[in-house]
């Protein structure tokens, strides 16, 4: 996808095409007012306040169609520099504009003219509109004025521009494959969660069919973390604040947790992350050099206060699963655990054939006392141990200041999704911060007490990130193993009792070997019902008749395909088995 944000190019030419956008609505909408139109990330937009007009879809063709004609009269953009008196007089009326000039200084104000158009901006901006003509308009929404709850909602409309019509026509494919790949979509067309605002925003539920492959999931990864000798716990939601702050959480990350709960004089917060429980189940008994290492591991549901701009399905919500676990080890034992940590890593991905990720070195900005834990001793040695460590496994990696935790340095492993930015999917963070706050020990080999290391690690991420991760990749179309319903059994006609009793013995006979399978008996026409099936993303289809009725064998067909197999139903069975067994990827 396209970073219009970081294009010089392409952020110029959206800026001002978001001008022209303000411009042919209010031609439309004389009432208008206009708060800030910026360029971002995935194009343009403008919050606009339309009185008691709301923007739907079908008034989305008609701006368009004004804005073209905007962009054939040609009108040339000019940039003046304004009085903050000039300005506040200019925009006299409109609140919007009058708050955004009440925080500029006096002599360093713009506004750019097109027409009978004039903005309030800093530009800059192209010579002329017409050579905004190559935009589409791609959605819309309502937002918060200054995403404040208490106040207005306005509308906000985005779009993208082009310097051609071949890169626009480009682009707008890309986006409608990204709209096939979006999650979202993907979750509600195979019914796998929901959500709703009464229930909270970034809330998502998981239906019977999304929880399916959250347990398949956490089996998955629960079964490779006990042969390597992982001990899973099961700790509580809510934690007190005195937890926090002796973790530190409270200072540097109370922001992004949810208001404290007052209850019989304490105070308690729902957990951001579990680090703090995993520390008190170490200190709940002495331990020997000779106990370590020890290796503490949770599916562990986690509350973070994210804004709701960047709540995004179950990829980013404000309740999530995080595959989580803290190794307590001693300094000489790091780089074999981390090492341990980083082949998990690795080997997880080649079971779901993730190829396109980078590794980051993310280390701590000296110079912010307040993001991050202040020991320079403790950074430096921290640091220094990582590096080494990634320098001696001969992994690749990039470092980038600033985006290591507030306790430690951490390696991330970005993975590039068929759609859209990069993003963190499994990280392993060197701690020697925490385990000295909670005064953890272990008594060494000449009797002494020396403090443990820390890693923290996660390698699925949450287990909700990661599965919006693999239907996006897949365009939910799941390796077998993980599909909610494996098979499903159309019965060509559905008003045979015969043949319902052959489709109910093919059902046990499934069923009884744990395959997942549904019978799809409604007195519907079959092509609707297989068409059905192929939305719900089913990866074996089995369309059973007279003829395999009377031959005892089973045809299916492959999700997307329109070829139909037939067999023995034995040899079937035996089949789906073997590939649910190795966790095959594809489908024959």
């Amino acid at each position: 996808m396209v970073d219009f944000k970081n294009d010089e190019r392409l952020n110029t030419l959206n800026h001002s095409c978001a001008h022209v956008m303000a411009q042919a609505i209010k031609h439309l909408y004389p009432q208008a007012k206009f708060w800030v139109g910026p360029v971002v990330t995935e194009g343009f937009y403008y919050d606009v306040d339309l009185g008691d007009a709301v923007i739907k879809d079908e008034d989305i063709p008609a701006i368009e169609k004004e804005m073209k004609k905007v962009c054939k009269e040609g009108k040339k953009i000019y940039r003046r520099e304004v009085s903050k008196a000039e300005a506040l007089e200019l925009f006299a009326g409109d609140e919007y504009k009058l708050d955004l000039i009440s925080d500029l200084e006096d002599g360093n104000i713009t506004v750019y003219d097109q027409g009978d158009y004039t903005d309030l901006c800093r530009g800059p901006h192209v010579d002329n509109t017409k050579l905004c003509k190559n935009f589409k308009l791609v959605k819309h929404s309502g937002v918060y004025w200054k995403g404040d709850a208490n106040n207005k909602v306005l509308q906000r409309i985005y779009g993208v521009c082009f310097p051609t019509p071949e890169e626009l026509d480009e682009h707008l494919k890309l986006l409608e494959e990204a709209k096939e790949r979006d999650h979202r979509k993907i979750g509600k067309d195979m019914q796998l969660f929901m959500v709703d605002d009464l229930i909270g925003r970034g809330l998502p539920m998981f239906l019977p069919k999304g929880y399916t492959v959250w347990q398949e999931l956490e089996n998955y990864i629960k079964a490779k973390e006990r042969k390597l000798g992982y001990l899973h716990v099961m700790t509580p939601c809510v934690g007190t604040v005195n937890l926090y702050k002796t973790s530190g959480h409270w200072d540097h990350y109370k922001d992004n947790m949810f208001p404290a709960m007052e209850v019989e004089g304490e105070s308690f917060v729902l957990r951001p992350m579990n680090c703090p429980h995993h520390m008190m189940i170490y200190a709940n008994r002495l331990h020997s050099y000779k106990d370590l290492p020890i290796r503490i591991g949770e599916i562990a549901h986690d509350f973070r206060f994210e804004a709701s701009g960047t709540l995004k399905g179950i990829e980013r919500g404000r309740h999530f699963c995080q595959n989580d676990a803290h190794l307590f080890v001693t300094p000489e034992q790091i780089e074999e655990e981390f090492s341990k940590v980083v082949d998990l890593i690795f080997d997880v991905y080649k079971d779901f054939n993730i190829t396109d990720y980078r590794c980051v070195l993310s280390l701590r900005d000296p110079a912010d006392k307040v993001k991050y834990h202040d020991d320079d001793e403790m950074w430096n040695k921290a640091e220094d141990a990582l590096r080494r460590v990634l320098n001696d496994l001969g992994i690749e990696y990039t470092e980038e200041i600033g985006e290591a935790a507030f306790y430690g340095p951490k390696l991330d492993v970005n993975v590039k999704p068929a759609v859209g930015n990069e993003y963190t999917l499994s990280t392993c963070q060197l701690d020697f911060c925490l385990p000295a706050k909670f005064n953890l020990t272990y008594v060494d080999k000449d009797g002494s007490k020396k403090t443990p290391v820390v890693l923290h690690r996660a390698i699925l991420g949450s287990l909700d990130r990661f599965m919006a991760y693999i239907l996006e990749e897949t365009k939910g179309n799941l390796p077998l193993w993980l599909a909610p319903v494996q098979a499903k059994i159309l019965p060509v006609k559905t008003d045979d009792e015969e043949l319902l009793a052959y489709v109910h013995e093919i059902y046990d006979m499934l069923d009884a070997e744990g395959i997942r399978v549904e019978s799809d008996e409604r007195a519907e026409k079959l092509s609707y019902r297989l068409r059905e099936a192929q939305i719900q993303k089913v990866p074996y289809l089995l369309v059973l008749g007279n003829n395999e009725k009377n031959e005892k064998t089973i045809s299916y067909r492959l999700h997307g395909a329109q070829k139909t197999t037939t067999v023995p139903c034995k040899d079937f069975v035996k089949k789906m088995v073997e590939a649910i067994k190795t966790k095959k990827l594809d489908l024959d």
